[in-house]
């Protein structure tokens, strides 16, 4: 990628040429296999303010690296943003063709600083070691032309500062690979009473909304439900118990019947009553992987004692388990652990000795 200009040997890149706030910047494409070799990102322990990027956080590597590797066909990387620390030339193309459509020269020994995405370029030489296949895919390039540290660091302010990272109910709504995910968009569409009344693309639920229940709320209840880790996927059989066990539970709900049947509104239902609330649902959840595991046979005829659970947040019993001094639920794990074991205190199931030890701070 490399050609000679009168100053000496530079990088080549055909590119696109644009107009920003007065400024040029330049859109490349790169193959994947220059990406480590040209954009040299400076590990070393620099002071934040003498840099213009944050600390490589190499913790978030792996993950990356996992995801390039496992999805060779059917990966997304967007574009990195740099900056390059001199003048740079701009050839265009021959003026019968598209205007501003033309050749980036970049001298050979030209610093080049990562505004935005050395993660995915550390990630991307990771992966390279493990599929060296990935190098001829191609990745986006935004170029600057830098005018000094302090606006550089600008820079990485403007990138990051209004970036807003989507929900997690957002996330799994849209997550085709994410098995939870899927288990939890099926229920959301077909079984009640989360069909019409599942939040789909926020993580907290206001007070005047109809919604019940997060979308990631109940993924996460469901995992609890079947035993599932974070990666594991389920079967066919496996989704149609989690679907049969949620009816169940509608089934021998009241409170969550006069919602779907409009007697009650979702706002007062959040307002009075603990399973109304993502904690409740997780607890439910993670008493049924129990039930499930103790009566696969029988374990509808315990669930009809569902029906005499006292659920309000007045009933101290229930809410010194998950309520904290300020008033507020906590669905903090030991919390959710703490009403499911009153769940099954209720159903007449065993508690392990753990649990057994857990109850001990309630008493």
């Amino acid at each position: 990628m490399s050609s000679t200009q009168d100053s000496g040997y530079c990088f080549s890149f055909p590119a696109v040429r644009g107009t920003q706030a007065g400024r040029p910047f330049y859109i490349a494409t790169c193959p994947l296999r220059t990406i480590p070799k040209i954009f040299v990102f400076d590990e070393e322990e620099v002071p934040p303010e003498l840099r213009a990027q944050r600390s490589l956080n190499k913790s978030r590597i792996p993950a990356m690296v996992k995801y390039l590797v496992e999805n060779p066909n059917d990966y997304v990387f967007s574009a990195l943003t740099v900056s390059v620390d001199s003048t740079v030339t701009f050839i265009e193309s021959d003026a019968d063709s598209i205007p501003n459509l033309g050749t980036l020269k970049v001298p050979l020994d030209a610093q080049i600083l990562i505004n935005d995405g050395q993660h995915r370029r550390k990630a991307i030489e990771e992966a390279l070691k493990e599929n060296p296949d990935l190098g001829h895919d191609n990745i986006p390039v935004l170029f600057f032309v830098d005018e000094g540290l302090v606006r550089s660091q600008q820079m990485f302010v403007d990138l990051n500062k209004y970036a807003v990272k989507p929900s997690t109910s957002l996330a799994d709504c849209y997550d085709t690979r994410d098995h939870g995910a899927i288990i939890a968009r099926f229920l959301s569409s077909n079984v009640e009473p989360f069909k019409g009344f599942t939040e789909m693309e926020k993580s907290n639920i206001s007070s005047s909304s109809n919604k019940l229940f997060t979308l990631s709320s109940l993924k996460q209840a469901t995992r609890a439900l079947m035993g599932k880790g974070p990666k594991e996927e389920y079967t066919e059989t496996e989704q149609a118990i989690a679907a049969e066990f949620w009816k169940s539970v509608f089934n021998n709900t009241p409170e969550w019947k006069m919602v779907c049947d409009k007697k009650l509104t979702p706002s007062q239902f959040r307002l009075d009553y603990i399973h109304a609330h993502g904690i409740g649902l997780q607890a439910i959840g993670l008493m049924g992987n129990s039930l499930l595991t103790q009566q696969p046979s029988t374990w509808k005829e315990t669930f009809r004692k569902l029906n005499d659970i006292d659920w309000r947040k007045v009933n101290t019993d229930l809410a010194k388990r998950c309520i904290n001094q300020q008033g507020r639920l906590s669905k903090a794990t030991i919390n959710i652990q703490l009403v499911s074991n009153y769940i099954k205190i209720a159903l007449e199931l065993p508690l392990t000795p753990e649990e057994r030890a857990l109850e001990l701070q309630v008493k």
